[in-house]
């Protein structure tokens, strides 16, 4: 759709109905919230609606009140409504199960040991999630009883992009069963070719399906937004909408905090990235509340021309929660060391690492702050440079391209023409850029034995990638020990909690705070204890005056308070900054006196 188009907002788009709705967007954003106010509109206007969440960290069952399963049920309250949550997890287990069950005692036990480990990470859970959710879009008697499906996160860039790839339909394995070298994590899906091509026909058939790109008022969740715009428009899916939820506008103008957050949202939308511009779009107000329940939800979509409920009481932080600052100096002690800064995208990453390595370069100590996340913020965060304070990043694109020349290399003499073809074709599936960025990320782990080497890393399921390739190069090297030599892999290092320090990054929102504890559980699989957790952004540590943030920073003190009291050994808390916080000074105010 052009910017010439007749402009639709959201409840024009239910109104017209396509069959499938995909709600996609930064952790944080409000995806879970519209998609269950959508459900339920559809629902209450007589519509028989499936609700599905895709989301491993899905909290459809808080939203709506209701006790979920991975098989449809019934949403009480809502007459024509049900929903279901698809268990990634499950789905990868049951996936692998597939794929090497017709190999047991076919393939040696060495190669079916390796086509299990090729099988364990981060993209073959991806693939598995799409693989559950193509049912409900491809098999009409599947989901005949209902005229709506919408779904709480859209499959990913990086997901369709897999699915481009031809390999995943050869039969290579036919052909060549005693090499499993070329098996990835698309070595399942051959058989459910014309599955997998009718769901990609049904996303793009604008008839069909719309994607609903959501961001909040927000540069880096609109960049994130117009990513994501691009990514789907390449695969041919053009029916999008962009819905900016949270859009804030000032009840008390004598509160500077409250003309501040205005001033960021309008200044983020005055500057949104030209690829979300032409695109129809909705605003939604702020709310002063969480969007749990169906009363919230049903007022979620209504027009809120005035949103100024009685202010409650000041809040009050709960007690156990320290600076930034005191993080810092704790982690400052120790003199080296590796600071990893991990968490969904949109939660700040970018800005607790620059500020960490700010904070112990204005200490005297050698730094190196480097990233993974492929949008590159951090240079434009810092603005200037430091004395102490070295800066780097890890380039995916330049890595994969050498990870791929030197595999292919490696091949030439022992594969024939047509296995080496294959072997070059999976090399472009994108999950073996996190597998690329492996090596540069083990050089500068060991450098954290000489300095202090903060990580600003890529989105969770990017970073446990990595991880997960750390542990398949410990379990390489612990097996074939040298001897005389001491091994110190780089994931015996992240073990190491007197080397690595582990810092997760959450807002004291729902869903955030959702999303960092099951990267916690993951972590800790792995023997990896996070240091601390970083709440970021709250209001509640600001002290508002004005109305709906007095009533959202109450709403956010039940978070802290569970990520104090269950979740973390150490809590560090961020109050809301009235200047963004970019650039040396105001990043290292951060993290020297705490940001208040």
């Amino acid at each position: 759709m052009t910017s010439k188009s007749r402009p639709q907002t959201l409840l024009e788009v239910l109104d017209r109905g396509p069959r499938h709705l995909f709600f996609t967007g930064k952790g944080g954003v409000g995806k879970t919230s519209l998609a269950c106010a959508s459900a339920v509109q559809l629902a209450d206007a007589g519509r028989r609606v499936l609700l599905v969440s895709t989301d491993p960290a899905s909290n459809l069952d808080a939203v709506l009140q209701t006790e979920l399963a991975t098989a449809p049920r019934a949403v009480a309250g809502v007459e024509n409504l049900q929903a279901m949550n698809i268990d990634p997890e499950q789905a990868a287990r049951d996936y692998r199960e597939r794929t090497t069950a017709p190999y047991r005692g076919v393939l040696p036990a060495h190669d079916l040991a390796a086509l299990q480990e090729r099988l364990s990470g981060a993209c073959t859970t991806e693939v598995a999630a799409f693989d559950e959710f193509a049912l409900l879009v491809s098999d009409p008697e599947r989901t005949a009883a209902f005229d709506h499906i919408i779904f709480d996160t859209a499959p990913t860039g990086h997901t369709l992009r897999l699915l481009e790839l031809p390999a995943a339909w050869s039969g290579f394995l036919e052909t060549a069963p005693g090499d499993v070298s070329c098996l990835g994590p698309l070595s399942g899906l051959k058989t459910q070719h014309d599955r997998y091509t009718q769901t990609l026909a049904a996303l793009a058939d604008p008839a069909l399906t719309a994607m609903v790109l959501v961001a909040r008022p927000d540069r880096i969740a609109l960049l994130e937004a117009a990513r994501t715009r691009t990514e789907l428009h390449g695969q041919g899916m053009d029916n999008q909408l962009l819905v900016i939820n949270g859009v804030f506008h000032a009840t008390d103008p004598s509160d500077p905090l409250a003309v501040a957050f205005e001033r960021r949202g309008a200044s983020a939308l005055s500057q949104m990235p030209h690829e979300l511009i032409g695109l129809p779009r909705t605003d939604i107000a702020l709310r002063p509340t969480n969007m749990v329940g169906l009363d919230a939800l049903r007022s979620l979509l209504k027009p809120a021309e005035r949103l100024t409920p009685s202010p409650p009481a000041p809040v009050t932080v709960p007690s156990g929660v320290s600076s930034l600052s005191a993080l810092v100096d704790e982690i400052a002690r120790s003199g080296h060391g590796l600071v990893m800064v991990m968490g969904k995208g949109g939660v700040g990453k970018t800005t607790v690492a620059a500020a960490v390595a700010i904070g112990l370069a204005k200490r005297g100590l050698p730094v190196h702050l480097t990233t993974t996340d492929p949008a590159q913020h951090i240079r434009e965060t810092l603005q200037s440079e430091l004395v102490g304070l070295r800066v780097s990043y890890i380039d995916p694109k330049q890595e994969v391209q050498l990870y791929r020349a030197r595999t292919v290399e490696a091949a030439r003499s022992t594969l024939s023409a047509e296995k080496l073809a294959l072997l070059e074709e999976e090399l472009r599936s994108p999950c073996y850029e996190e597998v690329a960025v492996f090596q540069a990320f083990s050089r500068i782990v060991i450098a954290g034995r000489k300095e202090f080497v903060v990580m600003d890393t890529a989105p969770t399921g990017h970073t446990l990638l990595l991880l997960d390739t750390a542990g398949e190069y410990h379990r390489q090297l612990t097996q074939h020990p040298v001897r005389g030599v001491r091994i110190r892999t780089p994931l015996m290092l992240l073990q190491d909690p007197d080397f690595t320090k582990i810092l997760i990054v959450a807002l004291p929102e729902t869903t955030p705070v959702l999303e960092a504890s099951a990267l916690q559980d993951d972590l800790r699989r792995a023997q990896i204890e996070p240091f601390a957790w970083v709440i970021n952004g709250s209001l509640a540590a600001a002290h508002p005056s004005d109305p709906v943030l007095r009533a959202r920073a109450a709403a956010e003190i039940s978070q802290i308070r569970k990520v104090r009291g269950h979740l973390a050994r150490r809590v560090a808390l961020i109050p809301f900054q009235i200047e963004e916080p970019v650039g040396i000074d105001r990043l290292g105010a951060l993290a020297i006196d705490g940001g208040s």
